[in-house]
């Protein structure tokens, strides 16, 4: 037997499941940010190509993330892997489609001089952000409102809905959350990375886009407050027990979703740290540093990814049609063993990762700028 519990095992890869998420959208998150912002700050084609050429050093390795999430969730959690990725097989599709077409418009857009070829590709980049930032956030509001899916006794999974079921006033509204926080994040970015007109139309992209951030936000808790009922687990649940959901009994009940704040006060840190970095985003940016500006809204998306995963606990993917088949932490997961094997390569490798990104990030610093572009027409994006 592993040295450390089942139940410890469990929360832990919980939360290595939530920091996988956020080193996704923290990262990747400011690229998809400037793919959407594009048509808004960049005016020129020398514009366009610094935009493109912020971003087109590091928006590969930044896919790293949403891949060891998949991993993770795959290896971690093989329910929640195998009924999302089948409930939002049509989501998760539009998303990867995107996710395709980014490489492919950054590629070939300079390929060519002619303005209609460069313009169609300047859209399908466009595309390629706003797609995935508004589906990830859809995609997490319906989940608090249950994804329409149960288990038989044998634990073979039904799906009922559809895509255009997941086209919701209040996953609609996370939708816009999510691309709010992202233009905020990939606007101090481009700030970041570039100079002069296009740096300084990014910055107050950024400015605009974090206060619609914080009136959004605000929204969505007062809405998940008194409009949506959460999901209680009604009883005891064995968290050492074996990966069996329908063991429990689960209720739906007004405002449960905020209980976790209630109980575990110090939870409380993650909508504060979403509301302060978007409001330090907004107040380093009017005072011209665009380094902290960048770095208080990447605090933003992280506060903002914990507030939902935090809200969800214990609940991993809630089922609108039968309750009792909902995935908890506790009853979704692999076995101990092959979960401690998972925990101890993550704790091998994990820390390379992330200092090679911090190395890459290192060597590519510095502004892109019109010059470089202008003598580098061969070799730059």
């Amino acid at each position: 037997m592993p040295p450390i519990d089942y139940a410890s095992l469990r929360l832990l890869w919980w939360a290595f499941l939530g920091l996988l998420l956020i080193g996704f959208a923290v990262t990747d998150g400011f690229d998809l940010g400037a793919a959407l912002l594009q048509p808004f700050i960049a005016r020129t084609d020398s514009e366009k190509r610094m935009l493109l050429n912020a971003i087109g050093p590091v928006w590969e390795g930044n896919q790293v993330w949403f891949i060891l999430g998949g991993g993770a969730a795959f290896a971690a959690w093989p329910p929640l892997y195998a009924v999302s990725f089948s409930g939002f097989y049509l989501a998760m599709f539009l998303v990867l489609a995107a996710l395709i077409l980014r490489p492919v418009a950054i590629t070939f857009r300079s390929k060519l001089q002619g303005a209609g070829w460069r313009r169609g590709w300047d859209w399908a980049f466009f595309v390629s952000g706003l797609v995935p930032a508004l589906v990830f956030g859809i995609a997490f509001g319906n989940l608090f409102l249950g994804v329409p899916f149960r288990f038989d006794e044998t634990l073979r999974v039904a799906y009922e809905g559809g895509l255009f079921g997941l086209l919701n006033p209040w996953a609609l509204l996370c939708g816009l959350v999510s691309v709010a926080m992202l233009a905020m994040h990939g606007g101090n970015w481009v700030a970041l990375k570039t100079e002069g007109a296009l740096a300084r139309r990014a910055g107050a992209a950024a400015s605009w886009a974090a206060m619609a951030l914080v009136a959004l936000f605000s929204l969505a808790g007062l809405w998940l407050a008194i409009g949506i009922d959460g999901y209680v687990i009604q009883g005891s649940i064995d968290r050492m027990g074996p990966s069996y959901p329908l063991n429990k009994s689960v209720l739906r009940a007004a405002g449960a979703w905020l209980d976790t704040y209630g109980t575990h006060p110090w939870t409380m840190a993650a909508p504060a740290i979403a509301y302060l970095g978007a409001g330090a985003s907004l107040a380093l940016h009017r005072a011209v540093r665009s380094l902290p500006a960048f770095l208080a809204s990447g605090i933003s998306v992280a506060g903002i990814v914990a507030t939902a995963g935090i809200s969800l606990f214990p609940f991993l993917l809630p089922s609108s049609i039968d309750p009792r088949s909902s995935l908890t932490v506790w009853d979704a997961s692999s076995s101990p063993a092959t979960l401690f094997i998972m925990l101890v390569a993550t704790v091998i490798f994990l820390p390379i990762v992330i200092l090679y990104t911090g190395w890459v990030f290192r060597v590519m610093r510095g502004p892109v700028t019109a010059e470089a572009v202008e003598r580098e027409e061969d070799t730059l994006y």
